[in-house]
């Protein structure tokens, strides 16, 4: 099997797309779900300005960073890909997070070859730079664009806040079980 550069998202995608739930009810005194999440900004849901809520997030990123939850069957899936396959992590977390981000993946001893935190959800550039072949991604206009632009396979990992319709070569998944078998079957040549 030829060798691929795997190319993933960070939050919603590795890390559970409800991870930031428990923080936002605690510190916004609210009771949302992750079914509540209709759209990928949060300040509209949470009754806040963009402002308010970046000032938030900057206080609390690292925190929450440093003990988000995996999404379910994420490391069964990377742990079988990291032998054959280069694990690029393309993340929009800005590069003062990536000593919190590198103990993080250590810590939950998730495979990774290069961790890059551009600190923007344009990830184009870095997805052209490191070659990647198959992108993973949560934020639906990412997968889009990702998908056209670099005329690349983007698995999107389906949630409340992006389930926009989809280009033919952005594949929506229910699961990271469901992930590894598309990925699988797209590596011998199946799909």
């Amino acid at each position: 099997m030829q060798s691929k550069n795997f190319g993933l998202d960070i939050d919603g995608t590795v890390t559970s797309p409800s991870a930031f739930i428990p923080y936002l009810n605690k510190h916004f005194n609210k009771n949302i779900t992750l079914q509540d999440i209709t759209q990928y900004e949060l300040a509209p849901l949470l009754n806040v300005t963009n402002e308010q809520f970046w000032s938030w997030m900057k206080k609390h990123e690292r925190n929450i960073y440093a003990n988000v939850d995996l999404a379910k069957d994420v490391h069964h899936a990377l742990t079988d890909w990291k032998e054959t396959h280069q694990i690029v992590y393309i993340s929009a977390r800005g590069e003062h997070l990536l000593e919190t981000t590198e103990q993080w993946f250590t810590k939950n001893n998730l495979p990774f070859h290069h961790i890059e935190l551009t600190g923007q959800h344009d990830k184009i550039a870095a997805v052209k730079k490191h070659s990647i072949d198959i992108f993973f991604e949560d934020k639906h206009d990412n997968a889009c664009s990702i998908a056209e632009e670099c005329e690349i396979p983007v698995i999107l990992m389906d949630t409340p806040y992006n389930r926009d319709p989809i280009p033919t070569n952005v594949i929506r998944v229910q699961s990271w079980l469901e992930a590894k078998n598309w990925v699988n079957n797209w590596l011998k040549g199946s799909i």
